[in-house]
This record gives C-alpha cells, sequence and structure tokens, in this order.
C-alpha cells in the first residue's frame, strides 16, 4: 500500500477501519516470530519494528521470539563449520552450538533490542536459557522410520514465563533469543517457529504471528486462503495443498490454536506493514488460523 497516493479521506478511511481492532486488542499479548528477510534487509526491518512499536503505543503487549539463520550461516562459514539440515532442523554439534548462542544471544538479540531503544521504546532481550525461560529437551528427527541425531537441538518441554510477564508490566518489549536448556544445564538450538509458539501457549497469547517470506497458505491455484481452521489445515496437508517447508509452519499454527492462541497467522514479512494491515484491517494480507469456523 502506497501511503503517499491516498488521499486525507482515504487515510482517516483506514483510522476508522482500524479503530474497532485498536478497542478489541487493548491489553492482549501478540507473539510474534521476527525472521527472514525482515531481519536482513534494514528498510524492512525498521518497518517491521516500527509496526511493532505502534502495536505498544495503542495498548497491546508485543512479545517477540527472533531467529538469526543467514548470521548463523555467515558466522559458521567464517569459522570453516559446514551448515547441514535435516528436516529443516540445523544439525547442531558442540561446535555449531557455540557460533549459536554467540550469533543469537550476544549478536541478533542485542541488534533488536537496540532498534526499538533506539526509537524511543524499552526492550529487554534474553534468551530461553535466562530463568530456565524455555526449558528443553533434545529433539530426535525421523525419516522413514530411521532416527536421525539432531546433536544439540531441542524442543520446548516447558515455558517458564516469569521473566517475559516482569518485562511486560515493567513495559518492556520481550526480544527472546531461542536458546533454550535442560535441567542438567545444558544448551540447546531450538526452532523459532515452534519457540514462539510455545511461548504464545503459555502466556494465553491472543495472537501468534509468524512472519515468513511468503504470503501464506496458497490453495492450488496459488491464490491465498485468508481463513483456515484445524479440520481444513488437515485436509490441505492430507491431499497436498499444503507441502514441503509450510508445514511445520502450520502444524506450529495448530498446536498454539490447540494450547489456547486464540488465533495464529502466517504473514509475509516482506510485504511494508504487514503486521498492522493483518492486524487492524478487515481483510488482512495473510493467513489467520483459528480453531473452528464458529469463532
Amino acid at each position: 500500500m502506497n501511503m503517499s497516493k491516498l488521499t486525507p479521506g482515504d487515510k482517516a478511511k483506514i483510522l476508522i477501519e482500524a479503530l474497532p481492532y485498536i478497542k478489541k486488542f487493548s491489553g492482549k499479548t501478540f507473539v510474534i516470530k521476527y525472521g527472514g528477510n525482515a531481519m536482513v534487509d534494514d528498510e524492512l526491518k525498521q518497518q517491521v519494528i516500527n509496526d511493532i512499536i505502534l502495536m505498544k503505543y495503542v495498548g497491546i503487549n508485543p512479545v517477540i521470539v527472533h531467529g538469526g539463520g543467514p548470521d548463523i550461516n555467515e558466522w559458521l562459514a567464517k569459522t570453516g563449520s559446514e551448515s547441514k539440515f535435516i528436516q529443516g532442523l540445523r544439525v547442531t554439534d558442540e561446535k555449531v552450538m557455540e557460533v549459536v548462542q554467540m550469533v543469537l544471544i550476544g549478536k541478533v538479540n542485542k541488534e533488536v533490542v537496540a532498534l526499538f531503544e533506539n526509537n524511543g521504546i524499552k526492550a529487554l532481550g534474553f534468551s530461553g536459557i535466562d530463568g530456565q525461560t524455555l526449558l528443553a529437551k533434545k529433539k530426535m528427527a525421523e525419516i522413514d522410520g530411521k532416527i536421525y541425531d539432531l546433536g544439540f537441538v531441542g524442543e520446548v518441554e516447558k515455558v517458564n514465563p516469569a521473566l517475559i510477564d516482569k518485562a511486560i508490566n515493567d513495559k518492556y518489549i520481550p526480544v527472546i533469543a531461542p536458546v533454550g536448556v535442560d535441567e542438567k544445564g545444558q544448551s540447546y538450538n531450538i526452532n523459532a517457529d515452534y519457540a514462539a509458539g510455545s511461548v504464545a501457549a503459555s502466556l494465553n497469547a491472543e495472537k501468534l504471528f509468524l512472519l515468513t517470506d511468503i504470503d501464506g497458505v496458497l490453495d492450488k491455484e496459488g491464490k491465498l486462503i485468508s481463513r483456515v481452521d484445524q479440520a481444513s489445515a488437515k485436509r490441505m496437508i492430507a491431499d497436498g495443498t499444503i507441502s514441503g517447508g509450510m508445514i511445520p509452519k502450520i502444524e506450529c499454527c495448530m498446536e498454539a490454536i490447540e494450547n489456547g492462541v486464540s488465533s495464529a497467522h502466517i504473514v509475509n514479512g516482506t510485504l511494508l506493514h504487514a503486521l498492522l494491515l493483518e492486524i487492524f484491517t478487515d481483510k488482512g494480507v495473510g493467513t489467520m488460523f483459528v480453531e473452528g469456523e464458529n469463532l
């Protein structure tokens, strides 16, 4: 949407359309998985941050869980390590785990925090290790009945939301790096989509957003499907409408819905102001997942 071409009347209509959504969502918690090209392109990066800042100003409590795959790839290349993936998950040996922690916690997390702080918004960055926010266990991959060891790749066993709640209560935006820890102190690399879904469920969030590089769920003719319930999502996976790398994202959204999140959204983070358009307009721009069409 090119705002420069809109008349004052057009802009007023947009504000009026947004008003009932602002009233509805004020005081609610939104969990946003921030990743993809929206974290790489400087213009997109600032636009996403601006969208989240606006949410904060209208009374929404945004919680950020970020990725950092491109940065991890870059630093692994610098250290001479190879990036290997199984079922979309990075195989993480001890050396790779050191790089993952360094990049996600020491670099990317603080860069995201700085983006908010530089725009006058308080943000608090931490990882799932802090306060055992993301209590994790080792995750294995299974392909055609064969089990693969992914190394220090984990899945969230439990979210301890104390630090997140404190940050929200103190008017900070929590920014969470998806590195978890088990009860013995071993760190694990956790897929950011699944980490965000688990965080959203633990907070009884109103919405979960997965920012990606695609528009959302497309039908077999390539057209965007704006709304999907649990039953139709399962049918589309079974008939091949949803396939490949989209399946884990859909499963993440459905799991969040099953665990109390009111709605989950897949949104193209490369579209300027995609978050605002999805939240505050009647039509939206991505795919929204709900438990059932009666909701």
